[in-house]
């Protein structure tokens, strides 16, 4: 059951899509350059405000959808103007709510190029084959679980994240797309009970000198949460379950410590691997910084964990 305030959220996104509102969130690089641009300081229609998060005059928007921005508290004042504090991004059909940019607050939830390249991940890997259990682990707005649906529509879906306030967005988001769902706060598949078929896992993987907990992947390059995750879903997987893993893998001296470290420890788990590069080169701006004074690039990967006993 959604509050007041996620019920004018739900509003305000069905509103948008009457609309045909289309928005592809970029990175947060992308899109620093695209609003620093002399033209783009004040927003002009629904992409601007909802797309780009800039700031607005109070009669660019229609009445009501006004009106439910400041029923979920979701606007906020910019000088003499008006700023949302919601983003809405599109992937296939749907719409789905997460933060505003620029995504520095520790609670941030976010919402970008990884979240495409890991709904095109799971469509990949997802053939039909029915699916009991589901659990989206870190789910953010809740993107894995969601297009897991899609392809498992008879399938018990979970979405687990240790931030109250993506679980709040994704609650909206689930509904807005008519898939029930079941939420849970907590930091890890061991949050939930029993066995599960399938774990959805896009974990953050970035070194991050902030330690912002949607960003940060801690030690191995950023790769030690991925790991984490991974072993600790591949424990509890059901006969024959998977883990579906999309992440970041910062690559040194053309290592891949991920991907060793899988290799290493699954066979003890029952568990098999298949592993592939998704993308070569993503966030190749982030080599500038110091903690990656080693790393040569990094690479999206997909890892497939099945249980074999």
């Amino acid at each position: 059951m959604l509050d007041e305030g996620q019920s004018a959220l739900g509003a305000l996104l069905l509103d948008l899509r009457e609309r045909d509102y289309r928005f592809v969130a970029p990175t947060p690089a992308t899109h620093a350059r695209v609003v620093a641009r002399p033209d783009r300081q004040l927003a002009r229609g629904l992409r601007d405000v909802f797309g780009w998060s800039l700031p607005f005059a109070p009669g660019l928007l229609p009445p009501a959808m006004l009106a439910n921005l400041e029923r979920a508290d979701a606007v906020e004042a910019a000088g003499d103007l008006l700023r949302s504090k919601v983003r809405v991004s599109s992937l296939g059909d749907h719409l789905f709510l997460h933060s505003a940019f620029p995504t520095t607050d520790e609670n941030s939830v976010f919402f970008g190029p990884d979240s495409y390249r890991f709904a095109d991940f799971i469509r990949a890997e997802l053939t039909g084959e029915p699916i009991g259990r589901v659990v989206d682990i870190g789910a953010g707005s809740g993107v894995g679980g969601l297009v897991a649906a899609s392809h498992a529509p008879a399938a018990r879906i979970t979405l687990l994240d240790a931030n109250p306030a993506a679980l709040r967005l994704a609650a909206v988001n689930a509904q807005h797309a008519g898939i029930e769902v079941e939420l849970i706060e907590g930091c890890g598949v061991e949050d939930v009970p029993g066995n599960v078929d399938l774990v959805l896992a896009n974990p953050p993987y970035m070194m991050d000198e902030d330690g912002r907990t949607y960003r940060d992947g801690g030690d191995l390059h950023g790769a030690r949460i991925s790991l984490d995750w991974t072993l600790s879903a591949a424990r509890r997987l059901a006969p024959g379950g998977r883990v579906l893993l999309y992440t970041g893998v910062a690559m040194v001296d053309g290592r891949d410590e991920l991907k060793a470290a899988l290799e290493r420890e699954l066979p003890a788990l029952g568990c098999t691997l298949r592993y592939r590069e998704i993308d070569p080169d993503v966030f190749g701006e982030e080599l500038d910084e110091p903690a990656y004074r080693e790393v040569e690039r990094i690479a999206a990967i997909g890892a497939v964990v099945t249980r074999q006993t």
